[in-house]
């Protein structure tokens, strides 16, 4: 195991697909000449030379669109946002047109195509720039959606969605870019695509948490040991396809959840692992599935409204005692 950065662990994975497979090449907004925004994509340019490593102009449904147009002819390309807020300028064509390519033309044509990028709250950036999007592209078929927390995870499945014959949407958090963690230095490392993961192992409440709720429902198991109540923590990695089996089997013996998501709640990804849950496991609860989520409200400049408008620790504290009786 090597000990790397969130985002060396990504841009080795992208190295060694790069390697592996010439059709593979990178584009995006100073994915090239500045190295990356977030250096995800750093030192790729003097690697591959310009065919292969692409800066592109401020234009996010265009690029979006030649991926896709790439993608369709044999190309595999990995198109990189600044974040998922701008990628909604782009969402005709990975909403649209990616996700449509092989049922509309009847299996003849695929889009294997990889959109990557940080996803939900990066700080106190205003209410545009603090989205969470991941369960709104989740509700379109033919889309697969990860979102990862830790470096392990990000390169395992970054490799799998580079090889994968579907368009993936590959999220991460600007704020984890610089999170260290152990990877795997094992030949051709990878993690399939729709696997969660058991973090940590309890009896009495399931967490389920994606992304930068993952972090905080460890900080909040870790202060509900002190009081002797063992959280098992879920990570799914990937919200579509989801690892619900995983989670089935977890809610089975601990008998409680809570879902941790940094999201609406109206319709968002713990909504509908609620409605999962309450349908394949309803007699095995001890008390009703609880949501710890941001409010149904956008997000605050300000930095102690934006902080109180942010899922906490506490906030999940508070829920695992609400159903602990």
């Amino acid at each position: 195991m090597a000990v790397l950065q969130f985002r060396e662990a990504l841009k080795h994975a992208i190295d060694e697909e790069m390697s592996r497979d010439e059709r593979v090449f990178v584009m995006g907004e100073e994915v090239a000449e500045y190295n990356g925004a977030y250096k995800v994509t750093e030192g790729l340019l003097d690697k591959y030379g310009y065919r292969r490593v692409i800066d592109t102009p401020i234009s996010e449904l265009g690029f979006a669109g030649l991926g896709v147009g790439a993608a369709m002819n044999g190309l595999r390309p990995i198109v990189e946002f600044m974040t998922f807020n701008f990628a909604v300028l782009a969402a005709d064509q990975i909403i649209n047109h990616a996700t449509k390519v092989k049922y509309m033309t009847g299996g003849q044509a695929d889009c294997p195509i990889v959109f990557r990028g940080p996803n939900a709250s990066a700080g106190q950036l205003g209410a545009t720039h603090s989205v969470a999007y991941d369960s709104m592209y989740a509700h379109f078929p033919g889309l697969k959606v990860i979102y990862v927390s830790e470096p392990n995870d990000a390169k395992g499945l970054m490799k799998s969605a580079i090889r994968d014959e579907n368009p993936v949407l590959f999220m991460e958090s600007e704020q984890m870019y610089g999170l260290k963690g152990e990877v795997s230095d094992e030949e051709d490392f990878i993690i399939p695509i729709g696997k969660g993961k058991i973090k940590r192992e309890g009896s009495d409440v399931t967490l389920v948490a994606h992304g930068k709720m993952y972090h905080l429902a460890v900080q909040a198991a870790n202060e509900l040991a002190k009081d002797g109540i063992e959280c098992e923590i879920i990570d799914p990695r990937t919200v579509k396809p989801l690892d619900l089996e995983l989670i089935l089997k977890s809610v089975k013996k601990t008998n409680r959840c809570i879902v941790i998501d940094e999201a609406h709640p109206f319709a968002g990804f713990a909504a509908e692992i609620g409605f999962l849950i309450q349908r394949e496991a309803f007699d095995y609860l001890d008390a009703p599935v609880l949501r710890v989520c941001l409010p149904d409200v956008n997000a605050p400049f300000s930095k102690p409204l934006f902080d109180a408008w942010l899922p906490s620790p506490k906030q999940i504290i508070d829920a695992v005692k609400q159903v602990s009786y």
